[in-house]
């Protein structure tokens, strides 16, 4: 027998339980403003998503605002800068001496743990397993999401629906075509990362180049390992032995010397490099929050803190609707979220270009990578300019 169909009001419908959704919801609850969420998968799955780890200080500061910083701030690693080497030339750049900002070393599923953690207890509605979920109206005086919510026909309606639920997620499908401008660009290679049971090899992240392709150490915590190596988009997760990764990551990294640690491989994943933006970021009643609205290559790690900040934005935005009234700041939302997205695209693809090598580079191509590299390293300006984007001052 079907179970009989339920309504529910709420003033907003959060569709996607990543760190925009949750975020949003938090700053909601924190303001007073009642919402649901809603996640087609289920909760362990969201938890051990092993995505982004580098926080940019704003990312910081609003979890702390949120009241979902207290295990970031007793186990994240604080960095104030990182290496940068080609072709075994190395520099330091001390992005928090330039700026006086820094970067935490946090995993986005440590992230989605926390601010799950707020969320239930203080008994907020977040819903998981969701199944056929719907936008269906956005006009008018209200919105309307369906779904099937612990096997039920749901319809729930609200004044507004964030839609935080990823590039594959229904939200933007939700927006018609000939509403939307989408940008897309696809980069000719791909990372494999691993996740590895070794200590890093230096205390901050090192981001090498070379005539092999480009290679990132980073970390989880000082026993664990994140990498990365440049390859091509033909390859799989699979295509490579332990001891082959290992070998082209001590190439890359420490140029053969045998000084990078090594360990078990406990995860790989392959990253395809791509970028999207669709605008505008809202239509009617929906608004679009993180990868639903845009992706960004790994290259300069923007996209979980983009996701941040577009929560931020739509939080405050909704606080002052629901204040005052006034709906100055929501219809605000989409450009200013989208002048946002675009220069952290403009920085990603900067970073991506100068780290990495591609499939038909010409002796002029190099010599640019090694211009861009002496200019960035020799100039205070230059750094500077490279520091305040990396640490997303320059968002702000």
């Amino acid at each position: 027998m079907t179970p009989a169909p339920q309504r529910i009001h709420t003033p907003v419908c959060v569709i996607g339980a990543g760190p925009a959704g949750l975020l949003l919801a938090r700053l909601l609850e924190l303001s007073g403003i009642d919402c649901v969420v809603l996640e087609r998968r289920g909760r362990d799955h969201v938890e051990r998503r092993v995505r982004a780890g580098l926080l940019e200080q704003g990312t910081v500061e609003a979890l702390r605002r949120a009241g979902a910083a207290e295990r970031l701030d007793r186990e994240g690693l604080v960095h104030e800068g990182f290496e940068l080497r080609l072709e075994g030339d190395v520099h330091r750049l001390p992005f928090t001496k330039l700026t006086g900002r820094s970067v935490w070393m946090y995993g986005q599923q440590e992230v989605v743990k926390d601010l799950i953690a707020a969320r239930t207890a203080s008994g907020g509605a977040l819903h998981f397993d969701v199944d056929d979920v719907s936008v269906d109206r956005l006009a008018g005086d209200g919105a309307t999401v369906t779904c099937t919510l612990d096997g039920r026909p749901t319809e729930i309606t609200c004044d507004f629906v964030a839609g935080c639920d990823g590039f594959h997620g229904v939200s933007r499908t939700a927006v018609p075509a000939a509403s939307l401008t989408t940008s897309t660009h696809t980069y000719p290679y791909a990372w494999l990362g691993i996740l590895a049971a070794a200590p890093p090899m230096t205390p901050e992240l090192v981001y090498a180049t070379g005539e092999r392709g480009f290679a990132l150490q980073s970390m989880r915590s000082t026993t664990v390992s994140r990498l990365y190596l440049q390859v091509p988009p033909g390859e799989t997760a699979d295509t490579r032995t332990d001891e082959e990764i290992w070998a082209e990551l001590d190439l890359r990294l420490a140029g053969g010397s045998g000084a990078l640690p090594t360990g078990p491989v406990l995860e790989r994943t392959l990253v395809p490099l791509r970028s999207f933006l669709c605008e505008p970021m809202q239509h009617g009643r929906l608004f679009l929050l993180g990868d639903a609205a845009h992706i960004v290559p790994p290259s300069a790690a923007k996209g979980l803190n983009l996701a941040v900040a577009d929560a931020e934005l739509l939080a405050g935005a909704l606080a002052v609707w629901y204040g005052t009234g006034r709906r100055d700041a929501l219809d605000a939302y989409s450009a200013t979220a989208v002048r946002r997205a675009w220069l952290g695209q403009e920085f990603s693809r900067w970073m991506t270009d100068l780290l990495h090598t591609g499939p038909g580079d010409t002796p002029f191509d190099r010599g640019l990578r090694r211009a861009r590299f002496d200019h960035l390293t020799g100039s205070t300006a230059a750094a500077t300019d490279f520091a305040e984007q990396y640490v997303g001052q320059s968002r702000r």
